[in-house]
């Protein structure tokens, strides 16, 4: 009997002993694991967002699984464009730094396809060893996360996404379809709930100098109608023209940094790189250089010069103008209408020239009604 007892005793000791080595890995086994999460702002039509989406994520994703969590928010709409620069105001950042692709991780926004993947594995590798990182807390963003549970075309078990960029793109706030191809229910409810119409920012002022740019070229059309039936047009005082060349320096230093952009492959912040180039080579900052340089030329040489070409060198300077008003108005259009992202260097380029362009009308109509040019006066 007393054999018995020992034997049972010994028993019981040794599924102790196992109940109690066993517990702890059984706490850590239902212990959620730490979620990484974070937001990605891109847009369509940027090459740089591109490489981060298609070649710095996926490795991550595929190292972390569902312990890294990226929302991405396509900022090429209007409302959703107008929201990011909200956020970037909010963050206070620098000229330098805005623009996409912009991924905000705890407290660091990472700006740019260098780096993001320079600066995001080593944070998340933090976060992790922290106990996790949740969505930055910004402004509106709750309403454009995905949804725990219920968005139409968000990877599970039940639907996997075959890859993980698909993954990734899945997870793009209000932009995951329904097979019908209508947005999800908590897409539209969100939609239809009262909230504050964004303030027009970018959109807005692009658009005011698309209309300067229209306006400028009607004044110069009808100006040149005018002196060509021998009507005197409305012209500004003689002097004003003395501001032309004030006016191409400014726009040599913005056409100057955009050329650094252009040729120097700078990738901190995304702007219409598909138009970028004119005829896919010629960088449109050397464009922009060699307008103004021109410019500047005509103008010295009317001023200056003597001879035929002093005579039609104001003709010469507003169509030089005439024509960079056009191309800017073009290239304003491509970013209200097409890549629907703004560049601020381009538009205060495009200011520039339309001002030059006013100018440049009454010394040419000068030329149209027979004035003499200012190296001419008092020759035979």
């Amino acid at each position: 009997m007393k054999h018995k007892v020992l034997v049972l005793l010994g028993v019981l000791a040794a599924m102790a002993a196992l109940i109690w080595a066993g517990a702890p890995n059984a706490a850590a086994q239902s212990a959620p694991k730490p979620v990484v999460r974070a937001i990605l702002f891109h847009a369509e039509g940027c090459s740089h967002c591109r490489t981060v989406i298609d070649k710095v994520l996926p490795p991550l994703q595929l190292k972390h699984g569902d312990q890294l969590q990226i929302a991405m928010i396509e900022v090429s709409g209007k409302e959703s464009y107008d929201y990011f620069r909200q956020i970037e105001e909010a963050a206070k950042l620098p000229p330098e730094r805005k623009g996409v692709p912009a991924l905000f991780i705890a407290d660091q926004i990472l700006v740019g396809d260098q780096e993001i993947p320079q600066k995001l594995p080593g944070l998340i590798q933090k976060g992790l060893a922290s106990g996790g990182i949740d969505y930055p807390a910004l402004p509106g963003l709750s309403d454009r996360l995905p949804k725990a549970t219920g968005d139409v075309g968000a990877c599970s078990v039940a639907t996997p996404c075959p890859t993980p960029t698909a993954q990734l793109l899945a997870l793009a706030s209000n932009q995951v379809k329904a097979p019908g191809g209508s947005a999800p229910a908590a897409n539209a409810a969100a939609a239809n709930a009262p909230a504050e119409e964004p303030v027009s920012n970018g959109f807005g002022l692009a658009t005011a100098i698309a209309v300067l740019l229209a306006l400028s070229v009607v004044y110069a059309l009808v100006a040149a109608v005018m002196a060509g039936t021998g009507r005197t047009p409305p012209v500004l005082p003689e002097w004003t023209a003395s501001i032309i060349p004030v006016l191409c320096v400014i726009g040599l230093g913005v056409a100057g940094y955009l050329t650094f952009v252009e040729t120097q492959n700078v990738s901190a912040v995304c702007g219409p790189s598909p138009y970028a180039k004119l005829f896919g080579f010629l960088p449109v900052g050397i464009l922009g250089l060699a307008g103004y340089v021109a410019i500047i030329a005509a103008w010295a040489w009317g001023r200056w010069g003597k001879g035929i070409l002093a005579l039609y060198a104001p003709a010469l300077l507003l169509a030089m103008a005439l024509f960079g008003v056009l191309f800017s108005l073009y290239l304003t259009y491509i970013e209200l209408a097409v890549i629907l992202a703004v560049c601020i260097w381009c538009l205060t380029s495009a200011v520039l020239m339309a001002f030059v362009l006013i100018l440049a009308v009454g010394p040419a109509m000068g030329v149209f009604l027979g004035e003499e040019a200012p190296g001419d006066e008092g020759e035979e």
